[in-house]
């Protein structure tokens, strides 16, 4: 626990022939719909114990040895050759166990918390059966825009120099450039279910070609009400189909939807446990009448908070808390629903960047988001529901790295 006294705290240090040719590709840096959560927004009560957990460091036994290295898998050199471009060699294991399946047509669901390369599982086989296929065509749904960008993203990377379009269709600025972009017919369509049944509603979006389709974050879509435009918008596509499926949780809502969506799917399962064993988790524990933020100034002058997300419940809140902080003397940005596509995507620039090395947000920003070396998560405001918590915490600890989570309690 983090001890306020006379400045000090009382803690330990603890601390992954086709169609290629040489032209662009048309790549499209869109982003999708803000944070409209379906939740509750009453937040659920969660022990503080559950706020608290040494991260176990390395455990040689834990080491995961894959079956294959990217050069094994049959795909087209030139996508191996991206892949090496990236620094990649070794598959995470969700990428060990999916590829294969999904490069022989196979329907997957995949259980793994974020950050375990998810987005590699698909997007590698997929770019590989557009490249080799005949009028192939796919669509990605997920929940937010910064996940839809961050696809794009990595995307651009693996099917550098190719001629395989992409769109990103999604809420939250100008449809006209999107559906304008649709009329080249691109070969992959990243999207959020809001814009993409509008698209469909002004007739600029056929998927009736489509006979691929990702649903990646599924039980966030879930969470967030989607679930009727998931509905429609798979009943627009053709019944036989590949059909892959992401969620990080298994309830009986999303096995449900799997029964209503997938053909006899191959079950893919790399979830270890639901929170990081690379993450440190403790509580900040304030005394009566002590001020909140000043405590949270405390802290962030230590020098071992390098590059910090803290997480507010409220867009009110997380932009108030920016201002508090940048008044003691602190850079930060603020990200949450009421910032417009540019402003978004340059606080989290800045971010990246370590500009600003604090980011303070709503929970638009739990999941999906790759931000690397991440050294504290902070939950200034406590999470909804202990899944926000997961995906909260999920920011740090990433790839290898080791992580440090704090959880303000009264």
């Amino acid at each position: 626990m983090y001890h306020s006294h006379q400045g000090q705290r009382t803690h330990g240090r603890t601390f992954n022939r086709s169609r290629f040719d040489n032209r662009g590709g048309g790549f499209n840096r869109n982003r999708s719909r803000g944070n409209s959560h379906g939740k509750q927004n009453r937040a659920e009560t969660i022990h503080h114990s559950k706020f608290i957990n040494k991260s176990e460091g390395p455990i040689e036994n834990e080491v995961y040895v894959p079956k294959h290295a990217f050069a094994d898998f049959a795909i087209d050199e030139r996508i191996k050759a991206n892949i090496a471009k990236k620094g990649y060699t070794t598959p995470t294991p969700i990428q060990d166990q999916s590829i294969t399946h999904i490069l022989e047509g196979r329907d997957i669901v995949g259980i793994a918390n974020t950050g375990t390369g998810k987005t590699g599982a698909f997007l590698i086989p997929l770019l590989d059966k557009v490249a080799k296929g005949h009028d192939e065509r796919v669509l990605i749904m997920v929940p937010t825009r910064e996940l839809a960008i961050q696809i794009e993203e990595e995307y651009k990377g693996f099917s550098h120099g190719s001629g395989l379009r992409s769109v990103c269709a999604v809420g939250g600025m100008n449809i006209t450039p999107q559906i304008r972009a649709l009329k080249a017919q691109p070969y992959f369509v990243i999207g959020t279910p809001g814009r993409l049944k509008d698209l469909m509603e002004r007739r600029a979006l056929d998927l009736s070609q489509f006979r691929t389709v990702v649903l990646d974050e599924a039980d966030r879509m879930l969470d967030m009400g989607f679930i009727a435009d998931m509905r429609f918008i798979l009943s627009q596509m053709p019944e036989e189909r590949h059909t892959l499926f992401f969620s990080a949780t298994l309830s009986p809502e999303i096995d449900r939807l799997i029964g209503d969506f997938l053909n006899d799917p191959v079950r893919v399962s790399v979830k270890m446990r639901d929170t990081s064993k690379d993450v440190d988790q403790d509580i900040v524990k304030l005394q009566r009448g002590e001020d909140k933020i000043a405590r949270l100034a405390e802290l962030l002058r230590d020098p071992e908070f390098k590059k910090v997300i803290i997480f507010g419940r409220t867009k009110y809140g997380v932009e108030k808390l920016s201002k508090a902080l940048n008044k003691y003397g602190f850079n930060s940005v603020s990200i949450h629903g009421n910032k417009s596509h540019a402003q978004r995507q340059k606080a989290l620039q800045d971010f990246k960047s370590e500009r600003a090395p604090i980011m303070i947000a709503t929970d638009v920003a739990a999941r999906g988001l790759d931000i690397p070396k991440v050294s504290h998560v902070i939950n200034f405001d406590q999470p909804n529901t202990y899944d926000d918590y997961v995906h909260r915490i999920g920011r740090t600890g990433r790839a290898g790295e080791r992580g440090k989570a704090l959880t303000f309690v009264e």
